[in-house]
């Protein structure tokens, strides 16, 4: 036999017990075995530690939802009124106001703050449902409907519109015009009011007031109605068919809300950008933007607090606790962007309009900070589920200044006089 060949053979035998001893793998990446778990374990931890426990299942949507799971508590002793409304984020801005907080530094002091304007044009109601309470939930009684429902929210029960008969609805608001069918209406919302413990109202928004929107279908929720006992509820509801509810009869200045959406979808994406778990080594085979040791042997699975690569965004997010500081009603000065301090006539719509959105015309809401989706996004603002005691809830805001100058770039000028004022006349 020759040296080499023996060289060899030692070399291969020696392997061979290296590969017996660890389970029948030489791998760096990989654990085997009962006494290679907890090294595994202690892997996986740095990954567990990372997760958002509250976002899972991290799943795409199949549709940008309006309905809600969970409504203010009711108080039978107050008086009727609505819970929801739906409305479309235009854009953000600033605002400078004087802050009220004795014993912060901030006392008496001007701060700036992101501001997000929200269109809310008027909901028209065409509908009520009525609950019964089982072991099992609510379960919907009845429904009842107006009699003229408009063409934006007929859309809504059409897959393809313009290739359908547009025949939504026309014997059911036949009802309103026999006697057998009134009586029927009647008998229903009776049955409501002698079974029912939650009532709710189906409204829909007006998209075609929408100028920055393409779209002609409505978005349709339901809205539960809080306060007084069931028959008024059913007679509230009842008294607004077919007109239209704005947002300030929901929503007042310096009230907390909550803001349900759907947030930016941005695709599949990878474990380092959707869970922010650390990159490894640069010299790492087979690359580095992942997560090196994805469980032990046994239990034989995947575990769901691994960080995994997959659809990162448009997944279904509740933002409590958002500061209204301005509500604007269209045709009045609060519609503008002026305020008590700032008395230059400017629209709260910036210089050449919201970016991938446009000039906003309709009633709107300015919320402190953020929220969720990008603009045009449909979003549900919801009156808080809790009793608001904080200092920041309680506080009365006063703006100094909205800023309105363009939001393409670094926008110097507030108004467009503003800007010819300072480079004179142009050459035609």
């Amino acid at each position: 036999m020759s040296p080499r060949f023996g060289g060899m053979a030692a070399i291969g035998l020696w392997l061979g017990i290296i590969f017996f001893l660890s389970g029948g793998s030489v791998g760096n990446d990989t654990c085997f075995r009962e006494k290679n778990k907890a090294a595994c374990l202690i892997a996986s931890l740095s990954t567990q530690d990372m997760v958002l426990w509250d976002f899972f299942p991290g799943k795409e949507l199949p549709v940008t939802e309006e309905k809600l799971k969970a409504f203010p508590k009711d108080d039978p002793t107050k008086p009727c009124r609505l819970t929801a409304f739906l409305a479309y984020k235009a854009g953000m801005t600033h605002i400078v106001r004087e802050v009220e907080k004795p014993g912060s530094k901030l006392h008496k002091k001007e701060t700036c703050e992101a501001v997000t304007i929200i269109e809310t044009p008027p909901m028209v109601v065409v509908g009520v449902v009525g609950y019964v309470k089982t072991p099992r939930g609510l379960r919907s009684l009845s429904t009842v409907w107006a009699q003229h429902l408009s063409e934006e929210v007929k859309r809504r029960f059409y897959k393809n519109w313009c290739k359908s008969k547009k025949k939504a609805f026309t014997n059911y608001s036949k009802k309103y015009e026999s006697e057998d069918g009134k009586k029927d209406i009647q008998a229903q919302l009776e049955k409501m009011k002698k079974y029912c413990t939650v009532i709710r109202v189906l409204a829909h928004t007006q998209i075609r007031k929408m100028k920055g929107l393409k779209q002609k279908k409505a978005h349709l929720m339901e809205i539960q109605v809080n306060g007084g006992d069931v028959a008024k509820k059913v007679d509230y509801a009842y008294s607004f068919f077919e007109k239209q509810v704005p947002v300030d009869a929901i929503f007042q200045k310096d009230e907390m809300i909550d803001i349900i959406g759907v947030t930016k979808g941005k695709g599949y994406e990878g474990v380092v950008t959707r869970w922010g778990v650390t990159r490894l080594p640069r010299k790492t085979h087979r690359g580095l933007r992942k997560v090196a040791c994805i469980g032990a042997w046994h239990p034989a699975r995947v575990s769901f607090t691994v960080a995994r690569a997959g659809q990162n965004g448009y997944h279904h997010r509740t933002e409590m606790n958002k500061k209204i500081y301005k509500v604007g009603k269209a045709g009045q000065e609060s519609h503008s962007a002026m305020t008590e301090f700032d008395r230059t006539e400017k629209d709260i719509t910036p210089m050449g309009g919201f970016p991938h959105y446009g000039i906003v015309k309709d009633d709107y809401l300015l919320i402190k900070g953020c929220c969720v989706g990008p603009k045009k996004r449909v979003v549900t603002l919801r009156q808080s589920l809790l009793k608001q005691t904080s200092r920041v809830a309680l506080e009365e805001i006063k703006l100094k200044f909205i800023d309105t100058s363009s939001k393409f770039g670094h926008g110097r000028f507030q108004t467009t006089q503003e800007k010819a004022k300072f480079y004179g006349r142009l050459k035609a």
